[in-house]
């Protein structure tokens, strides 16, 4: 027997007296050990999610009555200045047209701050420039005489304006940007007087007053109406100065005004025969 048997067989007799020796003392198996390191333990997420924090309701105050809500005007809404003169002192040195340049004098309006009949030429003329006061040259004077001689009415008892204030050159019609920069003081004053009637003197106060595109020889002698006012269209002294013979349509016109205001008409004939009357006397 060689020596590497002999070893052999030693180490075998070895291991079964440790093995004897293991079982006497009750130990079933035996276990191997790995060098390996030991696999982390695989981490489980919560299936639940967290549940978030629930936050107090707020403890309503005590029952108070709610603050009053101020009505809002509406834009839409106008209102009238307070008088004619504070219309008149905001137009001022007026310059929010190209007029200004030429004018002399602007031309506010004249008559009875509570009038009953407004009526509304298109512009000043030479003389109304001169004097600073509206219809007082020949037209103005035809004015007078419609007023004063067929309504038997004061001319100071009416009130009489135009739609712009200042004299355009050579007598012309306002143009449209003159216009815009003036209307709204001619709607202040009519807001601010509340006449009965409304009577426009030609196209231009006609046209631009009632927002049509209609010719005068059309609308005059028809009711229209502005802002809830009755409105009288008919020609304007100038036009009947040049076509006298259009002064009855005028007058037809005016006794719709007459008997709107509740004036009494006196015929032609019978005011004939008072005047002789009076000047025999």
């Amino acid at each position: 027997m060689n020596d590497t048997r002999k070893e052999f067989l030693d180490i075998l007799a070895q291991v079964r007296t440790h093995l004897e020796y293991q079982q006497a003392l009750g130990v079933t198996g035996i276990g191997i050990a790995s060098s390996a390191p030991a696999a982390p333990k695989e981490t489980v997420a919560p299936t639940s999610r967290p549940v978030p924090a629930v936050e107090p309701k707020p403890v309503p105050p005590p029952n108070r009555p709610a603050p009053p809500v101020e009505p809002k005007e509406s834009p839409a809404a106008v209102v009238a200045p307070a008088d004619l003169e504070s219309i008149q002192q905001e137009i001022g040195d007026c310059k929010r047209c190209k007029l200004h340049a030429g004018r002399n004098t602007i031309v506010f309006g004249e008559g009875n701050p509570q009038a009953t009949v407004v009526f509304v030429g298109e512009g000043p003329g030479f003389e109304e420039d001169q004097q600073g006061r509206p219809f007082v040259g020949a037209a103005g004077q035809l004015l007078t005489d419609i007023i004063e001689k067929g309504m038997k009415i004061r001319r100071a008892e009416v009130y009489i304006c135009n739609i712009v204030k200042c004299r355009p050159p050579g007598n012309r019609n306002p143009e449209p940007d003159e216009v815009e920069a003036c209307i709204g003081f001619v709607k202040q004053q009519i807001a601010c007087i509340k006449p009965a009637v409304i009577v426009t003197l030609g196209n231009v106060p006609t046209q631009n007053l009632l927002g049509t595109k209609q010719g005068i020889t059309k609308m005059r002698g028809t009711w229209q109406e502005y802002n809830g006012i009755p409105v009288m269209p008919t020609f304007h002294p100038s036009y009947l100065l040049r076509s006298p013979g259009e002064k009855g349509k005028v007058w037809e016109d005016i006794k719709k005004v007459m008997g709107r205001i509740g004036l009494s008409i006196q015929p032609k004939e019978s005011a004939a025969r008072s005047q002789e009357s009076g000047e025999k006397q």
